[in-house]
């Protein structure tokens, strides 16, 4: 008896100790990254869900540490809709943005395929001037810029001066297709002039469609910017209000409702959701033009 109670205890067969401590450490790793991934996912959603039921609230609730409505007050929308002047802002920014992507991206598209298809001398230069400007704040041309579209074209008080310049490209827009292009064999568009294609007939029926993901990331970007842009229309609109787009006439509404906490968010709320509904249905051909851009240079 003494001598089968001395004996050690074997694990049992197929399972070292070796493998246990390593699935250990793994299920571990895996619980400690979901984990942090759970924290981060909390610590963007929060500030949205708390805005989202603040916007809910009755006036008196919105100022009390109350974190759930008591009444779920949907007519706090229809009342921001009904406010004087917003759905012109809406409508202003919708022609701004969606306007103002179409003639970037149609704009940007010839000058990043010759910079990244085409060898001519002062390539490397061109593409420089494209950097270059890209690093230009704007506030730094703002006074010359605006005496031009306001003093010589008398365009103030309008958003032309911000929708026409993108008829002309765009540095970042340039760049970034460029990059993308420049990730497309050349053996394509090599395959395509044999056939007897010229450059235009070569970049629209080869080129672009093997290029969608990174003309939606550029798209997405130059909506993102015009939809959220506040310093241009302050610059050229800001004397007339049916010219205002939703960034500027939120400041406008936030001062003359600035104790109506509850109408404030739902404002914001309104003014977000469109951007947040873009991007979920777009997001994998933006997160895939992004990604796919630095892959050669």
């Amino acid at each position: 008896m003494t001598h089968v109670l001395d004996q050690p205890v074997r694990p049992e067969a197929g399972a070292a100790p070796g493998d246990r401590t390593a699935r250990r450490r793994a299920l571990l790793r895996w619980i400690a990254v979901h984990s942090l991934g759970v924290a981060a996912a909390l610590f963007f959603v929060l500030p949205f869900v708390f805005l989202l039921l603040t916007s809910l609230m009755s006036d008196s609730q919105a100022l009390s540490r109350d974190l759930v409505p008591h009444t779920w007050e949907w007519g706090n929308y229809r009342k921001v809709l009904d406010t004087p002047g917003f759905l012109t802002w809406w409508k202003n920014t919708l022609v701004y943005a969606g306007l103002g992507t179409v003639l970037t991206v149609v704009s940007s598209i010839p000058v990043a395929y010759a910079l990244a298809k085409f060898r001519f001398r002062g390539r490397g230069l061109a593409l420089m001037l494209v950097i270059s400007m890209m690093m230009l704040p704007p506030q730094v041309v703002v006074i010359p810029m605006y005496l031009f579209w306001a003093k010589q074209l008398d365009l103030s008080g309008t958003l032309w001066p911000l929708i026409v310049p993108m008829a002309f490209g765009d540095a970042f827009s340039i760049f970034l297709l460029r990059q993308f292009l420049t990730t497309i064999p050349n053996e394509y568009v090599d395959a395509a002039k044999v056939d007897g294609c010229g450059e235009l007939r070569t970049l629209i029926r080869v080129v672009l469609p093997m290029a969608k993901p990174g003309i939606a990331a550029v798209a997405l970007f130059q909506f993102f910017y015009a939809w959220n842009d506040y310093f241009g229309p302050q610059i050229y609109a800001s004397e007339n209000p049916g010219a205002w787009t939703l960034s500027y006439g939120l400041e406008s509404f936030k001062g003359a409702h600035h104790t109506d906490w509850n109408l404030t968010m739902a404002a914001t709320v309104l003014v977000m959701a469109p951007v947040i509904l873009v991007f979920f249905f777009a997001q994998k051909a933006f997160v895939e033009g992004v990604t796919l851009t630095g892959v050669k240079g």
